[in-house]
C-alpha cells in the first residue's frame, strides 16, 4: 500500500480508451452509478467544477426521474471491480429502458454486461488495489467518459507535479496526534468531497471509526453535542477535529471555521488545521487526499492493523 502512495502520481499518466466507441453517445448531463470508492471519482471532478450537471445514485435501481428526464443523461456504471450489485442494478435498468450507457470497470460483470450488449466501456487497469487508491485512475476514466478534454488534460499534469512521497512525514505525524482518539473531519460544502474522503480513509485504511460534516450546518447541530459538560466531559474528548480550510471558500464560512476552532480549543478539544493549497483545484484535493492515506495508513500501523483489505465488508457481502 505505501509503494501505492508513493507511486501514486503515475495513476494520472493513464490514458483510458472508450471501447466500442461508435455506440458512445456524449451528453451534457450525468448519472453516476457508484458505491464506496468507485463513487467519489465524480465528487472531486464537481467540487473542481461545481457548474457540471453530475448526479450521483448510490443505491439500487435510477434516480427517482420520468424516462424523458432520464434520456437527457448519459448513465455512467461505475464500478473498481465490476462487479457492484447495485450499480449492475442500475444498469439493467437502464439498459432496459434504452437510455444513453457507459460502463467505467476493471473487469466483472459490468464489463462482461457491456460486452454481451454491445454498451461503449472504458475498462481501468487492474493492479490488485482498492477502489479507494485508485481515484487518478477513475477521475481519468470519468473524464474521458463525460467528454471533458480541458479537464482531462488538466488533471493530466499532476503526474508531474504531484510527489506522493512528499506527503508522508505530515501523515505519519498526524497519525500520531490522533493516537485514542476518534477523527472528526469538517469542511465548507463545496469540499464536502474532500471530507468525507478523510472519513473513508480512516474507516477503510486505518480500520477505525471517523465521521465528518460540512459548514455552515454542523453550526445549527452538531457542534452543541461538543459543549463539553462535566457529565459528558469523557465522551468528547474521544475526538480529534481536523478543519479542511479553503482560502477560496465563501469569507463567512472561513469565520465560522475560526469561530469554532476557538470554541472547541476553549474547551479542551483536539484540533488541527489543514490548509488546501496549490497552483489548482486538482493539486490542492489530491494532495490533500494523500495526506489522509498516509495518516490513516499510519493509524492503522500504530493499532497493529492491516491497512489495505476490508474484510468486514467481504464478510457482509457473503451474509447477502
Amino acid at each position: 500500500m505505501k509503494q501505492g502512495f508513493i507511486e501514486f502520481q503515475k495513476q494520472f499518466e493513464y490514458n483510458p480508451i472508450i471501447e466500442n466507441k461508435k455506440k458512445y453517445r456524449p451528453a451534457k448531463k450525468y448519472i453516476v452509478l457508484g458505491m464506496g470508492g468507485s463513487a467519489q471519482a465524480q465528487g472531486i471532478i464537481n467540487s473542481v467544477v461545481p457548474e457540471l450537471h453530475i448526479l450521483t445514485h448510490k443505491d439500487y435501481g435510477l434516480p427517482t426521474l420520468n424516462d424523458r428526464e432520464l434520456k437527457e443523461y448519459l448513465i455512467i456504471a461505475n464500478s473498481y471491480s465490476g462487479n457492484t450489485e447495485e450499480a449492475l442494478d442500475g444498469l439493467k435498468i437502464a439498459h432496459k429502458k434504452k437510455l444513453n450507457i457507459i460502463v467505467i470497470a476493471t473487469g466483472g460483470k459490468l464489463i462482461k454486461f457491456a460486452h454481451k450488449n454491445n454498451l461503449p466501456y472504458i475498462q481501468m487497469p487492474n493492479f490488485g488495489i482498492q477502489p479507494r487508491a485508485a481515484l487518478g485512475f477513475n477521475c481519468r476514466a470519468m473524464l474521458k467518459a463525460m467528454n471533458k478534454n480541458k479537464l482531462y488534460k488538466e488533471l493530466g499534469t499532476l503526474a508531474k507535479t504531484v510527489k506522493g512521497k512528499n506527503y508522508e512525514a505530515r501523515g505519519k505525524k498526524l497519525a500520531k496526534t490522533l493516537k485514542n482518539k476518534v477523527p472528526v473531519i469538517y469542511s465548507s460544502t463545496n469540499n464536502q468531497i474532500v471530507a468525507y474522503l478523510w472519513k473513508i480513509k480512516f474507516n477503510e485504511t486505518g480500520k477505525i471509526p471517523s465521521f465528518y460534516n460540512i459548514f455552515p450546518e454542523l453550526n445549527h447541530n452538531e457542534m452543541t453535542g461538543f459543549d463539553v459538560m462535566p457529565v459528558s466531559k469523557k465522551l468528547s474528548q474521544n475526538f480529534h477535529f481536523i478543519f479542511i480550510r479553503d482560502d477560496k471558500d465563501h469569507k463567512q464560512i472561513q469565520k465560522r471555521m475560526d469561530v469554532v476552532n476557538k470554541l472547541y480549543k476553549k474547551r479542551k478539544l483536539g484540533v488541527t488545521n489543514l490548509k488546501l493549497a496549490g497552483k489548482n483545484k486538482w493539486f490542492q484535493i489530491f494532495t490533500n487526499i494523500l495526506i489522509a492515506d498516509w495518516a490513516s495508513y499510519y493509524t492503522s500501523q500504530i493499532y497493529g492493523l492491516e491497512s489495505e483489505q476490508v474484510p468486514m465488508v467481504e464478510e457482509f457481502k457473503k451474509m447477502i
